[in-house]
């Protein structure tokens, strides 16, 4: 953001935008109103929203979204496919080249670090080295890496950690020494305008109640029985959260309620690892709170007058 005299903030409508923060916590609705007012290309930095099949409890755009504005990388990866924060990086450049100014917004911190601060060029992990992983319990994995890459990295994110064994694995080097050696980043923090949105636990944790009940209207249940075929807790599209504990669900495992209170327990807990983790590395970005009445109105435009 471009402050001017009076300490107002303007967003330019021909800088990339960046809007992180965690679950429920609007910004897909910040970055809708966004794009409608200034125009570009909405773009998902969501690591779940960008497989099919679970659109619902990803809470991916819905058809009035997708009309209302561009919308980029979204559902375009098959429910059973590996997708790593290099094949998003890969997937997100040619958007910040491209015609349309860029509104990246989601709820994976990962995304957004790669993006802004490199990532470094690390080997696929081998199909056997991905099972092996799958067959070992989060305290076998943490006991295997170093204290350093232990450090970096969310240590109860079942996939994070697993993600830096298999690097370990598969490389014979660890995360963090990967890490230590990332080239440039492809957009730097200097070149966008950066939003995180500080979302309250009270205030937040009620959204996200709101929500999951919204989604059990909408159809999710449905949405769970037409993937119970396909089902496999192995795959990455498995971990949205909901997915597992209507799974569940419906192979009587547990009753609705249970599956209702689990889902919105586990989501609960994501949003604080997500609050954690934009505390310590968004110390640089332009932090707004969500819970404002009128959170568009915390910004504003270029071509709007300073009061």
């Amino acid at each position: 953001m471009k402050p001017d005299p009076q300490g107002a903030s303007y967003l330019l409508p021909d800088r990339p935008v960046l809007i992180a923060g965690p679950t429920a916590s609007g910004k897909s609705a910040l970055a809708l109103h966004i794009a409608k007012t200034q125009g570009g290309v909405i773009v998902n930095a969501d690591a779940l929203q960008v497989f099919d099949g679970w659109r619902i409890l990803t809470a991916r755009p819905d058809d009035a979204d997708l009309m209302a504005a561009d919308h980029a990388l979204y559902g375009h990866v098959p429910f059973d496919a590996d997708y790593s924060v290099g094949h998003w990086l890969r997937d997100v450049t040619p958007y910040l080249t491209g015609s349309k100014r860029p509104i990246i917004v989601g709820g994976t911190g990962l995304n957004f670090n790669a993006l802004t601060q490199g990532l470094a060029d690390i080997p696929a992990t081998p199909t056997t080295v991905r099972q092996t992983a799958n067959a070992q319990s989060l305290p076998d994995l943490l006991a295997a890496l170093d204290s350093d890459t232990i450090s970096r990295i969310d240590q109860q994110n079942r996939m994070r950690v697993q993600r830096a064994w298999e690097v370990l694995q598969t490389t014979g080097k660890s995360l963090a020494a990967w890490q230590d050696t990332t080239p440039p980043p492809l957009l730097p923090l200097s070149k966008a305008t950066c939003i995180t949105l500080d979302a309250p636990k009270d205030w937040l944790n009620s959204r996200i109640e709101q929500r999951f009940d919204l989604m059990l209207d909408q159809g999710a249940l449905d949405e769970a029985r037409a993937m119970l075929p396909k089902w496999h807790p192995d795959h990455l599209s498995s971990k949205a959260i909901g997915a597992p504990e209507l799974i569940a669900h419906l192979k009587g495992q547990m009753t609705l309620i249970e599956a209702r209170d689990a889902a919105i327990i586990a989501s609960r807990q994501y949003a604080k690892r997500q609050r954690t983790w934009f505390r310590a590395r968004h110390k640089e970005w332009h932090h707004i709170a969500a819970d404002s009445p009128d959170l568009s109105a915390t910004l504003r435009f270029a071509d709007e007058p300073a009061d």
